[in-house]
């Protein structure tokens, strides 16, 4: 894994502390409001609750004006600038928040439509997307408890962005892993435990299980029309 630039570390700092201080000055206006006895413990869980939403805020405005894309990652690019900042907010912000298991599930998926994945309607996830810019899921799809997909690729210092599109009504059982560039079909089934290599194209309707995965079960047949 590369090294992160100093520079590109600075980046992140700047848009965490802006963060930060729109918080803090969020939660001292509050402060000023009759909030009773337990005003302390209001203001403070005021501030944790704004500090993630201006967080929110201001990392979909970075890659508003900086889009996360698909590709090769190359040394020195700014390309390599917008994949670390994305990175730095996950591992020192909101990855805490990811594995928790503290937020309810259907609350989750408000917190990852808020980090730009794409979900279809009566979609949820019990497990982690770590990547949710990159990662594209249709409706009346759950992902299994535990269950992590992920859209890059580290292979020593090699960085590639990958897209992970997973169809409508697809399930991805508990604690699976679905890697980057995997492409899942409607109604295709991946089983718990599975671990589903980069660029697999799992068909609809299949059956896809074990380590490495591999397909258990063909799609059913069409009916035959009388």
């Amino acid at each position: 894994m590369r090294a992160i630039p100093s520079h590109h570390v600075v980046v992140f700092l700047c848009l965490l502390c802006a963060s930060l201080a729109l918080a803090v000055a969020s939660a001292a206006a509050l402060a000023l409001l009759p909030l009773g006895d337990f005003r302390g413990v209001l203001v403070v869980l005021a501030g944790v609750l704004l500090l993630y939403l201006y967080a929110f805020a201001l990392y979909r405005l970075f890659l508003r004006l900086l889009p996360l894309r698909e590709g090769d990652v190359a040394p020195g690019s700014q390309h390599e600038l917008i994949a670390n900042v994305n990175m730095l907010f996950y591992l020192l912000l909101f990855n805490s928040l990811v594995r928790s298991h503290v937020v309810p599930v259907p609350l989750m998926r408000l917190v990852y439509l808020a980090l730009g994945a794409r979900l279809g309607t009566n979609t949820y996830s019990a497990g982690a997307l770590l990547d949710p810019p990159l990662t594209r899921i249709g409706s009346n799809t759950i992902i299994g408890h535990d269950a992590v997909i992920f859209a890059h690729v580290i292979e020593g210092e090699r960085l590639e962005l990958k897209a992970v599109v997973i169809g409508n009504t697809v399930t991805i059982g508990a604690t699976a892993v679905i890697m980057a560039g995997v492409h899942i079909g409607d109604h295709a089934i991946v089983s718990a435990g599975a671990v589903v290599t980069k660029d697999t194209r799992i068909a609809a309707g299949e059956v896809w299980g074990g380590i490495p995965a591999r397909r258990l079960k063909a799609a059913p047949a069409a009916p035959v029309e009388a």
